[in-house]
Order: C-alpha cells, then sequence, then structure tokens
C-alpha cells in the first residue's frame, strides 16, 4: 500500500496486490457481485426447498398433521363406497331373486283346518286354493300353465280360484287363460270375483270362465254331499251395483252343515261371522308382495296371510299365485295353498 493512502474503514488490500474496494458514501447499495453477495449466495444454498420458506416446527406438525387426515379421509372414502356397492348388490340380488321366484311359479303350502260341523266322511277333504293370478302382459299363457300343472300334482278335491285372475280384457288375454281348461278335481272348479275383475270387464269374464270349465259363484251357493260351498263377488262390483249379497249367498241355508264362502277381500269376514260361516278362503293382499307393501296391507286388511279365527269363523288368506305391478315378490313368496279340511269326529 503506497503510503499516505486513505483505505475506508473495514476494507482491507485486495489479495495479490489487486486494488482495494473504492470507498463508498454511506447508504450505498453495496456491490452485487461483492462478498455480501457471496455469503447470500451460500446462505440461500442451504435454504429450505421452494414453498416452504417460513415454516416453523408447528407449521410442520400442521403438514404432518394434514397428511393424515388425508389418509383418514380416503380410508372413509373407501369404506362408503365399500358399503355402498355392498348395499347395491345386496339390493340387486333381492330383486333378481324375487322376480325369479315370480316367473318360476307359486310353491305349494298344506294347511289343515278342522272344522266343528264338518262330518267325519269329509276329513281330509282337500281345496286348492288359487288367487291373484293376475295374468297379464308378463304372466301370460305360461304362468297360468305352471299354476294349472301345480294345482293338478295337488289332486285336490275340489279347486277355489278366488279372485283378481286377469289385469286386462278377455280379447287381450283370453288365450292366455286357456290352459285353466286343464284344472282336475272331483268336485269342480269354481271361481268369484277380484276388485281387477271389475277394472277388465267383469261380467266377460265371468262368461268366459264358465266356457273354461269353471262354476262362478255369483253371491251364489252350491250344496256339496258333506258341506256348503259358497262365493260372493267383489266389494268393487258395488259400484256396478253387482257388490257382495251375503244374503242371497248364506242367507237360507241349513245352518247345521258346515259351510265354507269363498270371498276375494278378508275385510269382509265380520260379514261372515253374522251369517255363520265356518272358513272363508280369501287372498287379495299378496302377502303385502314387498316392502313395504306389508305395513299397507296391514293397515287395510284384518288378516294379511295365513289362518286366523274371528268368533266361530276360520279365515284363511292366500298370499297368491302372481304379482301386481312389477313381477317381484320379497319376503312374501306366491303360492297355491291345498286347505285339508278336518273333522273333530275323525
Amino acid at each position: 500500500m503506497e503510503p499516505g493512502a486513505v483505505v475506508a474503514a473495514g476494507s482491507a488490500p485486495g489479495p495479490q496486490g489487486r486494488a482495494p474496494l473504492a470507498e463508498r458514501p454511506a447508504g450505498e447499495a453495496a456491490d452485487p457481485q461483492g462478498p455480501a453477495s457471496l455469503q447470500e449466495s451460500a446462505a440461500a444454498a442451504t435454504a429450505a426447498p421452494a414453498g416452504t420458506e417460513g415454516l416453523t416446527a408447528g407449521d410442520g406438525a400442521a403438514a404432518t398433521g394434514g397428511l393424515t387426515a388425508g389418509v383418514g379421509l380416503t380410508r372413509r372414502r373407501f369404506v362408503a363406497r365399500a358399503v355402498g356397492g355392498a348395499a347395491a348388490a345386496v339390493a340387486v340380488g333381492t330383486v333378481g331373486a324375487g322376480t325369479y321366484g315370480v316367473l318360476r311359479g307359486p310353491s305349494v303350502r298344506r294347511v289343515q283346518v278342522p272344522l266343528a260341523k264338518l262330518p267325519r266322511a269329509a276329513h281330509g277333504f282337500r281345496i286348492a286354493v288359487v288367487s291373484d293370478v293376475h295374468l297379464g302382459p308378463v304372466l301370460g299363457r305360461a304362468h297360468a300353465q305352471r299354476i294349472v300343472d301345480t294345482v293338478n300334482r295337488t289332486q285336490p278335491d275340489l279347486i277355489a280360484i278366488v279372485g283378481d285372475l286377469v289385469d286386462g280384457s278377455v280379447p287381450d288375454l283370453g288365450p292366455s287363460a286357456e290352459p285353466l281348461r286343464g284344472l282336475i278335481a272331483r268336485h269342480g272348479s269354481f271361481f268369484v270375483t277380484g276388485n281387477h275383475e271389475y277394472f277388465s270387464g267383469a261380467q266377460q269374464w265371468i262368461d268366459h270362465v264358465r266356457e273354461l270349465g269353471l262354476t262362478p259363484l255369483e253371491n251364489a251357493r252350491r250344496a256339496l254331499p258333506h258341506f256348503d260351498l259358497a262365493g260372493v263377488n267383489d266389494i268393487q262390483g258395488e259400484l256396478e251395483g253387482t257388490g257382495p249379497d251375503f244374503q242371497a249367498a248364506l242367507g237360507d241355508r241349513d245352518r247345521t252343515r258346515a259351510a265354507v264362502l269363498l270371498a276375494h277381500q278378508p275385510v269382509v269376514i265380520h260379514d261372515a261371522v253374522r251369517h255363520g260361516v265356518d272358513l272363508q278362503l280369501s287372498g287379495h293382499t299378496h302377502g303385502g308382495q314387498l316392502w313395504p307393501g306389508n305395513y299397507l296391507a296391514e293397515l287395510a286388511n284384518p288378516t294379511v296371510a295365513g289362518l286366523e279365527r274371528y268368533g266361530d269363523t276360520q279365515l284363511y288368506v292366500s298370499r297368491g299365485a302372481g304379482a301386481w305391478g312389477p313381477p317381484v315378490r320379497v319376503g312374501a313368496p306366491s303360492d297355491i295353498t291345498v286347505v285339508e279340511l278336518a273333522s273333530y269326529q275323525a
């Protein structure tokens, strides 16, 4: 350094005789290429990656917690989707099984009903009860044939079709009902109207089933060897002036004989009780058919399915051999019931 040269405070000679840094006024920005910049570059090289500037320990914990929450949310979403998928699979399977059960045809149910007035000679008399077939666009001729075959295999003494045979007119569904000609029973086949016959031309169907070999009981009675068989029109017929008439069907009969009544709807049971009926055979409810129909059926009917007693009268309600609306049943499979009458004297 030459004598008399002035060195700014904090300055140092440059190495190997490099000229010293020039003095700069206070407040002047440092040379970006100077030592201070080099220190800043070194600091930047060791700094946290981009996007994490200013993170504290608490921030790191929050980030870790967010990651854990994200994993938990993913698990919950997976579980929710798995449960939803399983529920959908169960629903589809249930509906599929219910549809298959209807299309396959009804099973046979057997019920023994003791009647106090039934003589010993009639003990074991079998009545095949068929209700709510609902022939239509889906359940057609093949369905009718399955029912006829099933009934005939039970070898009944009498066949009772207790209404709602069809959902359509004779011109449309006459061919579908044709297999009913093949029903076989020692004491014949009998028919009473249901509410759906009145939506489809009740009188035309009454005439048609007579052509098929069935005997319509229009508020009428038939004296069989050991008991009376009576039938009443459905209450829907009241709108046409042809509703049930219990007096016509039962008013003048010998009450020492047992009486079996065919009536589509269970709600007329109290009329049956008043007229001394021993057993009423009904349908209409479909046993509820599928949820929540069972609750609705319970509200509208005294008995939804099976055998119950009302005073001295017993009521049996069939779940039916078909389906109305969608051809699906859940918890109420279709059936044909063979009611076997029993005598207390046997």
